[in-house]
């Protein structure tokens, strides 16, 4: 074992079992918090006449997708946070992803809530820069953390076209 790994290694150690469990929940229940809120925010507002009277791309996925894609990514997200804690990231990085959250459920409240596309836009733009963010900083202590939030940020530039095309076309 190098010098590193084993510093890795007992950097992953220090937290008793509890903690681990204690973590693992709050990264979990911090991600269920988002989706559930972000839920609330968009229900029924996809079956809206708003929404049905918005010009959407050609590429607009069907709507059954978006709740296969998030769980997947709710899911994704809730375990890059507890490896990136588990291998001792910053309270900045932590930060980060808290952050990231936090600009998730806005973007859901700010465009369904308040059936604001161009504010959405400009909410969207700074998720995708938050999750670089974070994937940056998770790089450096849990490699695996990072990548587990590159499907994400890919599903938010996505996501980014289509409030960019809703924007232009209505």
């Amino acid at each position: 074992m190098t010098a590193a790994a084993g510093a890795l290694r007992h950097r992953r150690d220090r937290h008793p079992a509890r903690e681990h469990v204690l973590a693992a929940a709050a990264f979990a229940l911090a991600a269920i918090a988002a989706a559930g809120l972000g839920g609330l925010a968009t229900s029924g507002s996809t079956d809206s006449e708003w929404f049905r009277s918005l010009d959407k791309p050609a590429w607009y996925p069907p709507a059954s997708a978006f709740g296969i894609v998030w769980t997947v990514l709710y899911v994704m997200i809730a375990v890059s946070g507890y490896l990136a804690w588990r291998a001792g990231a910053d309270r900045g990085s932590l930060a980060w992803w808290g952050g990231q959250m936090a600009l998730n459920l806005a973007w859901s409240v700010v465009f369904f809530g308040l059936r604001s596309p161009g504010w959405a836009m400009a909410v969207i733009v700074a998720l995708a820069g938050a999750i670089a963010v974070t994937i940056g900083r998770f790089a450096r202590v849990d490699r695996t953390a990072a990548w587990l939030l590159g499907p994400y940020l890919a599903w938010v530039v996505f996501a980014s076209t289509l409030n960019a095309a809703i924007v232009v076309l209505n």
